[in-house]
């Protein structure tokens, strides 16, 4: 369940990010919150 909600979430940030929402709100830290929350998953496998 939490898995799917990350998804959610992080699909949610990349729909933003790319409309440009992100970038006027100076939100655009959330993309790297994002990325780096990945970064242990990738190490992991």
């Amino acid at each position: 369940m939490l898995l799917l909600l990350y998804y959610v979430i992080a699909i949610a940030i990349l729909v933003l990010h790319f409309t440009g929402f992100l970038a006027r709100r100076n939100l655009e830290w959330l993309v790297l919150v994002l990325a780096a929350s990945i970064i242990p998953a990738i190490i992991y496998l």
